[in-house]
């Protein structure tokens, strides 16, 4: 019924990229069954986000290199149909946890959808595009996951010692979202997506998200102090070191050659280091409270 082509669009492997967050959370939450967790995590990434990929890619019809996929195929409408059938499997296994898990799943797919649909097109406008990035991907999700694992209602997003891990995992994707975006200007550019890191330029897309990469993690080692978790600091340093010094390298090459360097292999090689990286650090963190 659906085309190969359809199922490499939801790009499902891309979900490791986002699991980090799945994990954070994860360390936040007290009295999660087990049944709960698995099923966060297979609604998440195996549902949800491809999902929002299938849509996205439908809508981008994207000639060149995306997240996940060197080489996209031409999109069909079944692409959109398969996208739209990933996300009603998201809703309906969020319903089996509670109420306010899933009114956030369909939240969080609506904004989705709203970044690429023609009629509203987030991702045409530069700084919004970029703070629906940031909240959604990061302190919505990590909220998201922290009520799905507990079954818990809305009131639990008035706790405040979830708003400030909540806030950094914000941080950390407000200097990763424009890498994302910095090696698919000329596209972009054709369609009038006037994305952040055509208007930072290639250069200065890396200058800004060295700044919040610095904000992130002076903000998080701030927590760990102000938590009495001051042991989480050397494993968090550590284990941040390897896309610290992937960054600078990279960085280091754009410099020499804008044009060639800013690719999707480097950008996907940064993915992997920061996912791997910050999945190993949280997975720690996790066991070692």
């Amino acid at each position: 019924m659906f085309k190969k082509s359809s199922w490499e669009h939801l790009r499902i492997p891309f979900s490791y990229y986002l699991m980090p967050v799945f994990w954070f959370g994860l360390s936040y939450t007290t009295q999660a069954s087990v049944y709960n967790i698995l099923a966060v995590g297979i609604i998440l990434h195996l549902f949800l986000y491809p999902s929002s990929n299938g849509y996205n890619s439908y809508y981008d019809k994207d000639e060149k290199s995306i997240g996940g996929l060197k080489n996209p195929k031409k999109v069909t409408k079944g692409l959109y149909y398969l996208s739209l059938v990933f996300f009603g499997l998201s809703l309906i296994g969020a319903l089996f946890i509670n109420v306010a898990f899933f009114l956030m799943v369909l939240l969080y797919g609506l904004v989705s959808m709203a970044y690429s649909h023609p009629s509203v097109r987030l991702k045409k406008y530069p700084y919004l595009s970029w703070l629906t990035a940031g909240i959604f991907q990061g302190a919505f999700t990590f909220l998201m996951c922290v009520i799905g694992f507990q079954a818990a209602g809305i009131d639990l997003l008035l706790q405040t010692e979830l708003l400030f891990p909540a806030l950094f995992t914000t941080l950390l994707l407000l200097g990763s979202y424009p890498l994302t975006q910095v090696y698919q200007h000329e596209e972009d550019l054709k369609r009038g997506d006037i994305t952040l890191s055509l208007r930072l330029g290639k250069i200065g897309t890396f200058y800004f998200a060295s700044l919040w990469f610095l904000v992130a993690g002076a903000a998080f080692i701030w927590y760990f102090i102000n938590i009495d978790k001051a042991w989480a600091i050397p494993w968090f340093l550590g284990a941040t070191s390897p896309l610290v010094v992937y960054f600078l390298y990279w960085f280091s090459l754009v410099q020499k050659d804008q044009n060639l360097y800013t690719n999707h292999t480097m950008a996907m090689g940064m993915n992997q280091v920061s996912s791997t990286c910050l999945n190993f650090f949280f997975i720690y963190y996790f066991f070692a409270q």
